[in-house]
């Protein structure tokens, strides 16, 4: 019997395929997504990694023995999943496991417009059920089995996305794009197709195995051939995405990376510009520099916890027009609340385009200070490390301490939060100050206690 403890995770499922789980359980997983969502009707989709048709089709046909009627869309990001769910106004399923390692395969699970299926709302009762079927009988037979039908949404998203920045009158721009083998070469083509932007593509081949590096733009390493394209071929930009295209990172025209907070607080100016007034959610290790530019840009700035769940209740909660997290992922009210790298792309195209400088400039005035990055530490008492830390810092001068989400501690000059990893014996640490010097004192002070 399959350990889906292992499996099922707090948003999604993913595990190694044929190791932990394969079509026969997918099929399971498809049944139960329409007992618990009680749809009469769902969307499926799938990213190039060799087990995704497969691990689909098997999904589609337990869901369509439970009576329900199944759109496969095919080869997606699993933004265009989203806008499928939203656009249809269906529960989908996205067959990815993002940026993790070719022999892994998983399942984004979302309610009709494109709400998130996580452990508290239905992931757990759909566990459940695959649980009880694994351990004897089977899901019953309904009188009426559901059909399974094709439809291709890609130019419906990209027309979407489209109608949602302009970019036809921007100066003409040269954009290196990293794939790195994922759906990115899949449907920025389409998106893109007869803008002002000439596209140098790096690795649009789709492949699940990944023969030039990982499609996970966060580890430093994996933006190494994307940095070289853009300083060899003098272009003003370049995109990297993740391995199902839901995340991008810019770096700007010299190859150096632009934080995700700073692309965060410039498309929040721009969504501000179109909604003023608006609140704008960002989770807890943004750059403070986030809810600065929101105020200045007369919005209403809403701190959350770490993770796409807490984000996109809190933009369903506060009526929120945009949201971003440190690690790349967008969310817009005028794409469901999902999130979609994508169109922060267009966004970011569109602020450098309609002006004459680079894009180091025009990020500047969003990237005030300085910053450690994440860094992780293997520790085996989590608890009595972070309580260690607390001792360390409370009560001091000017400081002041939250645990909305792992410790916070905060003074006029720096910030710093230590949060545990939900699926590894790590803390994270981020720190930001006024300057460099400053973080790396901070730094070294609060690992000197994490790792005693």
């Amino acid at each position: 019997m399959a350990d889906l403890s292992q499996l099922v995770k707090a948003y999604d499922v993913r595990g190694v395929v044929p190791d932990q789980w394969d079509e026969k359980l997918a099929q399971l997983f498809g049944a139960a997504f329409v007992e618990v969502t009680g749809a009469a009707a769902i969307v499926v989709g799938h990213d190039m990694r060799s087990s995704s048709p497969g691990l689909t089709r098997a999904f589609a046909r337990g869901a369509a023995a439970r009576g329900a009627d199944v759109t496969e869309i095919g080869l997606c990001s699993t933004d265009q999943l989203y806008f499928a769910s939203g656009h249809l106004g269906l529960p989908g399923a996205m067959f990815t496991a993002s940026h993790n390692p070719a022999q892994y395969n998983g399942i984004k699970m979302c309610r009709a417009g494109a709400a998130p299926v996580g452990q508290d709302t239905g992931l757990d009762e759909i566990r459940t059920l695959v649980e009880g079927w694994t351990e004897g009988g089977a899901p019953e037979s309904v009188a009426r089995p559901g059909t399974i039908t094709q439809r291709d949404t890609l130019a419906d998203y990209a027309a979407h996305l489209r109608s949602l920045v302009d970019l036809t009158g921007i100066r003409r721009l040269k954009a290196v794009v990293d794939a790195g083998n994922g759906m990115g070469g899949h449907t920025v083509p389409t998106v893109l197709e007869g803008l002002p932007i000439d596209v140098v593509a790096l690795y649009f081949e789709l492949d699940g195995t990944f023969p030039n590096h990982e499609a996970n733009p966060l580890d430093p390493k994996n933006l190494v051939d994307l940095q070289a394209k853009v300083r060899e071929t003098g272009a003003d930009i370049g995109l990297a995405f993740d391995g199902d295209a839901d995340r991008c990172f810019v770096v700007d025209e010299r190859g150096e990376p632009v934080s995700p907070s700073a692309i965060t607080a410039l498309v929040a100016a721009r969504e501000l510009a179109k909604h003023p007034g608006g609140t704008v959610i960002h989770n807890l290790i943004t750059s403070h520099s986030v809810p600065e530019v929101v105020r200045e840009h007369g919005g209403e700035p809403v701190r959350t916890r770490v993770g796409h769940s807490f984000i996109k209740q809190e933009m369903a909660r506060t009526g929120a027009i945009f949201g971003g997290e440190h690690s790349a992922h967008y969310y817009f009210r005028d794409f469901w609340n999902a999130d979609t790298g994508m169109l922060a792309a267009l966004h970011v195209l569109a602020a450098l385009g309609e002006q004459p400088g680079p894009l180091s400039e025009l990020v500047a005035s969003y990237d005030r200070y300085a910053a450690s990055g994440e860094i992780n530490s293997t520790v085996a008492d989590q608890p009595g490390r972070m309580a260690a830390v607390k001792a360390a810092y409370a009560g001091g001068e000017n400081v002041t301490v939250d645990e909305l989400d792992g410790l916070t501690v905060t003074t006029p000059d720096w910030w710093f939060n230590l949060r545990a990893s939900n699926t590894e014996p790590l803390l994270r640490l981020n720190v930001e100050a006024r300057d460099a010097g400053t973080v790396a004192r901070v730094r070294d002070e609060v690992l000197a206690v994490v790792r005693a």
